[in-house]
């Protein structure tokens, strides 16, 4: 039964498809721009529309970009011989934000899990091994600490060792601000074999 016109119903059912928005959370924003000027609406349409028209993906590392290859590839002052590999554009963000990575990257555009599917072909696996030249000294693999993250790193480290060059797995252990006593036994063990010289 539905309650709105259907102008409203449809804009919920449209926004209900994104992830992490459920149908009350849809419902919200919706009333949220019912309730905000015309203009901002129309601002943010263009936004949206922009994302299709503008943004792609970089030829060399995958990234998001509006400018191919993106300003990480192109930038002279990044280590060429450092490449992190992350599973998605938003990773990379989220090492830049950290301001600390100085090198490359290489988006693989997911990770493996062939019950979903995606197997080695899904993913930018081979443009990455394509990607490793006498200049690459260390492949840093950044894939989330979760099943599919780790095969993911273990089948990417079984290819990338043979080329004899050094792969490394970020460490993993406590977040900053965080109680032991509230980290799982997991998360101990690596913090523990992760742990480094004072």
């Amino acid at each position: 039964m539905h309650y709105f016109s259907a102008s409203i119903e449809r804009a919920v059912d449209e926004l209900s498809k994104l992830p992490g928005i459920g149908r009350k959370t849809a419902q919200r924003l919706v009333f949220y721009l019912m309730k905000i000027p015309r203009q901002d609406v129309e601002e943010l349409s263009r936004a949206l529309i922009d994302i299709k028209d503008k943004a792609t993906y970089c030829s060399v590392c995958f990234n998001i970009t509006e400018n191919d290859p993106c300003s990480v590839c192109t930038n002279n002052n990044r280590n060429r011989s450092l490449i992190c590999v992350v599973e998605e554009a938003n990773d990379v963000v989220a090492f830049e934000r950290t301001g600390e990575f100085k090198g490359l990257y290489h988006v693989l555009g997911g990770a493996l899990s062939p019950l979903d599917g995606i197997g080695p072909d899904s993913l930018k696996i081979c443009e990455l091994i394509q990607r490793i030249d006498d200049s690459v000294h260390e492949i840093i693999i950044a894939t989330n600490p979760n099943a599919e993250g780790e095969a993911t790193a273990l089948y990417i480290a079984k290819l990338v060792k043979p080329l004899g060059i050094k792969i490394s797995r970020i460490a993993r252990g406590i977040p900053v601000g965080t109680d032991i006593e509230y980290a799982d036994e997991m998360t101990l063990t690596r913090a523990i074999e992760g742990r480094s010289t004072l």
